[in-house]
């Protein structure tokens, strides 16, 4: 007869029906159902094992990842995996283990890694690859500019050295959560108003301006004493600067007073517009330096994809699939393990990127994802405080802070309709102990069970629910979008986002020139290096009742809304900021 679909018994047909439903522990009464989530539970907690990735950061899924290159034969014609300038040989059977949901296809994975293989093949043919000098002109930079270019990507190029582009990146660059409104000059960094009257126009001093609230500050006290690594046989080298912005009457933000160490002394001058025009500019690069570590090590790389990873394996590991909270996060972590997983054997391994093309290398890029995860608190995450406490709500031309918000909003908002639905009183959410045990295992694996972080170890009301809920979804979607959408257009000009610096920072005034600038860059191997390096509709609908359907489409409408309030107003703009259009907003860090 050959074979057959068996008929569903009673106990099959009453499963299939309960998973499909978005139920907690209360919803399910039948002992044979809390049994069957129990056991999911358990089978997901032996697949899905938490693992120390380096000590003081995030821990992250215990999976095998990808093994190191073995250069076979050159002369046979089948491509072996290996792609040059990467240390790496792609194995894409490596996380085949994976469940569906969190693994790209084949052809996605393949389509990441082949994208790369022409440019860094360009390299190699041309010998940029190998050559270890210094740039000999600005100007032959470009040769290793991305054949893809935008119009963003070319307007860095031609405008970078620029004051005002250099403090509009502040604002709407790919890390505009650094800059903070500053009320009191800090002692380390003792601006005077003779320095700076210069800049400030007329009729007005360094103190009104304070009072006034047009003087902002980007400290990188974070980066404080981190070592350097040797590169291509050379000593590197890092500095933690500070930088005075000023909000002038013309509307932009102006850079007006560099410090390159947090130490104030007669070998730490301090730099300023009118300063010899190589000095300047030095000065300036050595910031965006600051920048280039400040963007990819903490708003990038921990704070979206090593914290992002943590929320996913809690969900994985701590919800049954029939958990309306699941079903709400799941699009939302969908590929984060695979991506990470690649992420770590090309840039965080030995022989990696960041350890062939940064000054700080692996262990100083560590140190430095360490310090900032000891210093992470809750409130932080909360995009409206954030904003608040830095001064900045009210800052004008920060495109940035207002999609984030409107964003944020909708969020919040479908996120409160689908909680109050599962969740109708207090009671609810603190009786759930599926949900308690998901905060638990975040605050331990994620925060490392650091208290002062604020970070909740159980949620007791709906409303907490809500915001904990709103800010891990922000956090895997909107945020990573924020931070990593713009890289190739603001990074792909070398001097605007240096990996690394060559010479020590300067102690004196009046000695910088084209050859000591060119000289402090990363040379032609190193910028080849690092410009390799990878750069609201839900395709899986996981809840089925009415309710949360509905909700799912008033976020989508709500999101579409802002998406033409943005290119309307991109419209006006001499640089469209776009990067938290929600159409270009992932579900997930999925790259």
């Amino acid at each position: 007869m050959g074979l057959q679909a068996c008929p569903p018994d009673s106990t099959t047909e009453l499963l299939l029906a309960a998973l499909k439903l978005g139920k907690t522990t209360a919803d399910d009464c039948l002992p044979i159902l809390l049994e069957h989530r129990r056991e999911e539970i358990r089978a997901k907690q032996d697949f899905y094992r938490w693992r120390v990735f380096v000590p003081g950061l995030p821990n992250y899924v215990h999976i095998p990842s990808y093994r190191p290159p073995v250069r076979r034969n050159p002369n046979r014609p089948e491509w072996n995996g290996y792609i040059p300038g990467f240390p790496i040989l792609i194995n894409f059977k490596a996380t085949r283990f994976l469940d569906l949901n969190l693994r790209y296809s084949f052809i996605k994975t393949a389509s990441f890694f082949f994208r790369l293989g022409p440019m860094a093949l360009r390299f190699k043919l041309r010998g940029f690859v190998d050559c270890k000098r210094s740039w000999k002109r600005l100007k032959d930079i470009k040769k290793v500019f991305p054949a893809y270019k935008t119009t963003i990507s070319e307007y860095v190029a031609e405008h970078w050295a620029e004051d005002s582009f250099f403090g509009y990146q502040y604002l709407n660059g790919i890390n505009p959560s650094v800059i903070r409104r500053c009320t009191q000059i800090p002692d380390k960094f003792p601006v005077t108003d003779d320095m700076v009257a210069p800049f400030l126009g007329e009729g007005t001093c360094l103190q009104a301006e304070l009072e006034k609230g047009n003087i902002y500050l980007a400290d990188y006290r974070i980066l404080e004493g981190i070592p350097t690594v040797e590169l291509n046989g050379q000593k590197q080298h890092q500095c933690a600067p500070l930088c005075l912005l000023h909000f002038n009457a013309e509307g932009n933000l102006m850079p007006i007073a560099i410090q390159l160490s947090q130490t104030p002394g007669p070998n730490c001058p301090i730099f300023l517009p009118n300063d010899c025009e190589w000095d300047w500019l030095l000065a300036k690069t050595w910031v965006r330096n600051a920048e280039f570590y400040y963007h990819e090590a903490i708003a990038h790389l921990l704070g979206s994809h090593l914290i992002g990873e943590a929320f996913c394996l809690a969900v994985l590991r701590q919800l049954p699939m029939c958990h309306p909270l699941y079903k709400l996060l799941v699009p939302h972590t969908r590929y984060t393990i695979q991506i990470n997983s690649i992420g770590r054997a090309i840039l965080l391994n030995e022989g990696g990127l960041t350890a062939r093309a940064t000054s700080l290398g692996l262990k100083g890029i560590a140190e430095l994802m360490a310090r900032y995860l000891s210093e992470i608190t809750y409130e932080s995450c909360y995009p409206p405080y954030d904003f608040v406490e830095r001064g900045v709500q009210d800052l004008p031309g920060y495109y940035y802070r207002d999609d984030c918000l409107a964003v944020w909003d909708a969020l919040e908002r479908y996120v409160t309709e689908i909680i109050t639905y599962y969740y109708p009183c207090d009671a609810a959410v603190e009786g759930d102990p599926e949900l308690q045990c998901w905060v638990q295992e975040i605050f331990k694996e994620c925060l490392l069970g650091r208290e002062s972080s604020g970070f909740p170890t159980c949620l007791r009301t709906v409303p907490e629910l809500i915001r904990y809920v709103a800010i891990i979804i922000f956090i895997c979607s909107a945020k990573h979008a924020a931070v990593n959408t713009g890289q190739l257009e603001f990074t792909s000009w070398m001097p605007n986002f240096p990996s690394s610096m060559r010479n020590p920072p300067m102690q004196a005034k009046g000695l910088s020139t084209q050859e000591t600038f060119l000289d402090t860059l990363p040379d032609v191997k190193t910028t080849c290096i690092i410009l390799l390096r990878p750069l609201g509709y839900f395709s899986d609908i996981h809840f089925v009742e009415d309710v949360p359907r509905r909700s799912m489409e008033t976020f989508r409408q709500r999101l579409a809304q802002i998406s033409h309030n943005i290119r309307q107003r991109n419209k006006c703009l001499p640089i469209p900021y776009y990067y938290l259009d929600p159409v270009l907003i992932e579900n997930s860090i999925s790259i």
